[in-house]
C-alpha cells in the first residue's frame, strides 16, 4: 500500500510540473540574453510558449530632473516603444515566432515578474542570473534572486558569464537530479523524468553524504571510519537503484546512478561540469538530519557557484521528517 501511495504522489507531481509556457524577462543585455538558448530548447522539445517580458523602472530610467520638467511621460513613451521593437525582433528570432509574445510592463521588475508568472501556475520562469546594470537597464543578478526567493514558480537560472550565441539553441544531454533521501528532495524527481523523457537526456541521480566530522578522545572509543563509510556509500546506493529501478519501470532507460562523498554543492558541481551540455534540477529545500543537507541552502550555493543551468522546483509538499 505504501509503494501505491508512493506511485501516486509521483504522478500527481507529474501532472503538476509540467510546464504549459515560459516566462523570459529581458533588460535589453546581451548577458541576460543568455537564457535565450535554453528557452529555445525547452519551448521546442515540450512544445510550449514563450513569452517574453522586458519591465522598465522609473527610478533608474527618468531622471529626477526631466521627471520634475514634465518629461518623464515622453521618455516613458518613447522607451517603451525601443523596448517593444527589440522584443519583436528576439521573438523573431526563434524557431517558431509565432509561438512566441511579448510585453513590456512599467515597475520594479521583480514584482512584476513575479506578478506576471503567478497567473498560471504552470509557467517556468527563465532568466540569467546576472545582467548588465545601468541608467537603463535593471541589475538582473538582484532581480533573480528576488525573484527565486519570492515566487511560487519553477524557475530556470543560467549564470551567464562571457559572451553566449543567444540565436541558437542549446543541445542539452545530461540531466542531474540531486537527491537527499528526502520526500522534499524528489519533489525535483518527477519533473526531472519528464525533462528526460522530453528531451532525450540522460538522468543523473546523484547522492552526496558527509561523514561525520565528531572528535572522538584518544585511547576512547573510536569509530571504524572505513567501515562507516562503507555502510554510508551502500545505504546511499541501495536507495538510488530503488529510484532509478522504478523509473526504468516507468519505461526510462538512460538512467544512472552517483554516490559521492563529500560537500554536497561542490559535488553537484563537479558532476554537471564533466560535461557543459548538462542541467541540474533541486527542489528549493529539503528535510534536515543525520546523513542529510538542507537542500535549500545546497541550492542556494550551486546556484550562486555552477556555470551549469540550474532548474529550481517548488517543494509543493511539506515534510513530516
Amino acid at each position: 500500500m505504501a509503494r501505491r501511495q508512493s506511485d501516486a504522489n509521483h504522478q500527481d507531481n507529474e501532472e503538476q510540473t509540467m510546464y504549459t509556457n515560459i516566462l523570459v524577462p529581458l533588460d535589453g543585455s546581451t548577458i541576460a540574453e543568455g537564457v535565450l538558448p535554453y528557452a529555445r530548447a525547452f519551448a521546442t522539445a515540450l512544445g510550449i510558449p514563450v513569452h517574453l517580458l522586458q519591465v522598465m523602472d522609473p527610478e533608474t530610467l527618468i531622471p529626477s530632473v526631466a521627471a520634475q520638467q514634465g518629461r518623464a511621460h515622453n521618455i516613458l513613451t518613447a522607451e517603451r516603444e525601443h523596448n517593444g521593437d527589440y522584443l519583436r525582433e528576439t521573438a523573431a528570432s526563434f524557431s517558431n515566432p509565432a509561438a512566441v509574445s511579448s510585453s513590456v510592463r512599467v515597475g520594479k521588475p521583480a514584482e512584476v515578474i513575479i506578478e506576471v508568472a503567478a497567473k498560471q501556475r504552470d509557467t517556468l520562469i527563465a532568466m540569467a542570473t546576472h545582467g548588465r546594470s545601468g541608467i537603463r537597464r535593471w541589475l538582473l543578478g538582484s532581480v533573480a534572486e528576488k525573484v527565486l526567493h519570492g515566487a511560487d514558480n519553477d524557475v530556470l537560472l543560467i549564470r551567464a558569464i562571457g559572451q553566449i550565441e543567444s540565436k541558437r539553441a542549446v543541445q542539452l544531454k545530461r540531466l542531474v537530479v540531486p537527491l537527499d533521501g528526502s520526500e522534499l528532495a524528489e519533489e525535483a524527481l518527477p519533473c526531472g523524468v519528464e525533462l528526460a523523457k522530453q528531451m532525450t537526456l540522460e538522468l543523473i541521480l546523484l547522492r552526496v553524504y558527509l561523514m561525520p566530522g565528531v572528535a572522538y578522545p584518544t585511547g576512547n572509543y573510536a569509530p571504524d571510519w572505513k567501515l562507516l563509510d562503507q555502510e554510508m556509500r551502500q545505504r546511499a546506493s541501495e536507495y538510488l537503484e530503488g529510484e532509478s529501478k522504478q523509473l526504468r519501470n516507468q519505461g526510462l532507460e538512460q538512467v544512472s546512478c552517483r554516490v559521492l562523498e563529500g560537500s554536497a554543492a561542490e559535488k553537484i558541481i563537479e558532476v554537471a561540469r564533466e560535461s557543459p551540455e548538462t542541467l541540474i534540477a533541486m527542489s528549493t529545500h529539503g528535510a534536515s538530519g543525520v546523513g542529510r543537507w538542507v537542500l535549500g541552502s545546497v541550492t542556494e550555493r550551486v546556484i550562486r557557484y555552477s556555470d551549469t543551468a540550474v532548474l529550481v522546483v517548488r517543494a509543493k509538499r511539506t515534510s513530516s521528517s
